[in-house]
Order: C-alpha cells, then structure tokens, then sequence
C-alpha cells in the first residue's frame, strides 16, 4: 500500500472515530435530559387553566375560579404541602374542589391529609368528593371524615348543594365513588344516572364534583353543564401526539386521560392529578392543580 493510501485510510479511520464520539456525546446528553425532565416532572406542580363559558350561567358568577385538587394519595410537596398551598394561595379562588384520593391506600396518613386540607380550607371553602381509595381504606375511612368536617368541609356523598352569589345560585353536586359506595360494575352506570336525576332538581347552572372521568356519558345524559374529575393520572405515562398509555378502569390508551371533554353541552375537565399510588413515577407528565375560571 502506498504512503499516500495509508494515510487516507487513517484519516477516514480517525473521521469515524470521531463521528462515533459525537454520536455517542448526543446520546449521552439526550439521556441526561430525558433524566432531568422526568425527575423536574415529578417533584415539581404546574398549573393548568381553563376558561369556561356558558349562557346558563348566571351574571353574579362571573370570574368565580375554581382550583381542584386531586389525587393527591398523601403526597408531599414541602413540609405540610407547602408549595401546594402557596401555589392555590396565589390564584386566590372562590372555590376549592377536592375530587378524590386525598389519601393513598398502600400507605394512608390522615393526618398530613387533614393537615393539607385545614390549610386550602383557610384560603377557600373546600369540597370533597371520595375517590376509589377512600373506599378501600376501610375503617380509616371515618376517622379521616371526621377530621375533614371538624375543619368544615363541605362533604358531598351523593348530594347535592346551592351556592349563592349575589341573590343568583348555581348547584353543585358531588358522588360518591363506585368502590366506595361497593356499587357493583353492573349497576354503577344505572344507579349513577339514577342518582344524578334525584340530585339535579333545578334548572340552574350545575357543576359535578366525581372522581371518575370514564363515566362522561352517564354525566351527558344527565345535562350536567360542568365535571370535575381526576382519577386517570394522565395515563400516568404520555407520548406526544397520543396522550396517556394507561389508566385505571380505562386501560389501555384511556380516552379521557387529561384536559377538556365536550358534548351535548356538558363540559368535563380531567385533572392530571397530583400524587402517585401504584406506579412510583411520570414520566411526560408533570402533575398539576387545575384552575377552573368561569365566564
């Protein structure tokens, strides 16, 4: 081989080399930031807001803001969950609408529950709904009821309530979860209907306080004009373009993960939630508290 060969040899030896460096070098950072932007995802809260307009509903109730918070499952951001409440403090709502899994199961801590709530009671009157996990903690289940109502939350099983705002009211009702009342699969969509049509008796504006989101279509047909839900975590793990992988009583890419639903004029907003239970960890999918502004 000539000289003149082998150093062109070399010199495409070396190219390739340092190709492969670079290739590597992106892989490497790629990875890094994967890393950060899941563990940034997980020990942060963001905020998600949403404007909700409708003729029904009265002028009194113009700008009245809504923060949920759901599926907390006893987690901590801060001692006494106080980046939670500093973040809720700062939006300065009307109304605070707990919507189920205040606590977790796999390891139920009604006192730093409690303990959160006493402090989002102090910047607004709060509601709560039971999730799948309230009924599935059993006897721990009352001591932490009445805990919350020491603190004057409004519980809602299965009710429903007036608010009233300038001589002008709206209704809010609130269900119970299916495991928590031990409805079986069979009768959960019947009894449900059924107890919404007992529930909503007036016409006024109606909000719906439930924790599962993949009972839309029994709220439809009940013409309720708002849901509040939680409960899908945002399919725990999101693609872009797709949306969630998995959530509970949905499965597989759940239809109603995250965000706003809408038809035949009843609107449904699906918070992401907040806590973990079975599943440690997000990825893609940073928990939230949504804020409800209504128009």
């Amino acid at each position: 081989m000539t000289e003149s060969k082998m150093v062109r040899v070399e010199t495409e030896n070396e190219k390739k080399k340092n190709n492969n460096k670079y290739k590597n070098l992106i892989v490497l950072m790629l990875a890094m930031l994967s890393v950060l932007w899941t563990v940034w995802g997980n020990v942060t809260v963001g905020v998600t807001r949403y404007s909700i307009t409708s003729e029904r509903l009265p002028t009194a109730f113009e700008g009245y803001k809504i923060v949920v918070i759901s599926d907390l499952h006893n987690a901590q951001f801060g001692n006494d969950n106080s980046r939670i409440i500093q973040i809720v403090k700062k939006e300065q709502p009307d109304l605070i609408a707990i919507t189920g899994d205040l606590v977790d199961s796999n390891r139920t801590d009604v006192q730093v529950a409690v303990a959160t709530v006493r402090e989002l009671q102090s910047i607004a009157p709060c509601c709560f709904v039971t999730g799948n996990h309230e009924g599935w903690i059993g006897t721990q289940y009352p001591e932490l009821e009445e805990k919350l109502l020491a603190e004057n939350v409004h519980i809602l099983h299965d009710r429903c309530i007036s608010i009233e705002r300038d001589g002008q009211k709206i209704q809010l009702a609130g269900l119970d979860d299916p495991d928590f009342t031990e409805r079986s699969n069979l009768d959960v969509y019947r009894s449900i209907q059924t107890m919404l049509k007992q529930m909503l008796v007036s016409e006024d504006y109606s909000i719906l306080l439930s924790h599962r989101p993949e009972l839309f279509e029994v709220y439809v047909e009940a013409g309720v004009d708002l849901v509040l839900s939680g409960h899908a975590h945002g399919g725990q793990i999101r693609l872009p373009f797709v949306g969630g992988i998995v959530a509970p009583d949905q499965g597989l890419f759940p239809k109603y993960d995250a965000g706003i639903y809408t038809r035949n004029g009843t609107k449904m907003i699906v918070s992401r939630g907040i806590g973990n239970s079975i599943i440690p960890i997000r990825i893609n999918n940073r928990p939230e508290i949504v804020v409800v502004e209504l128009k």
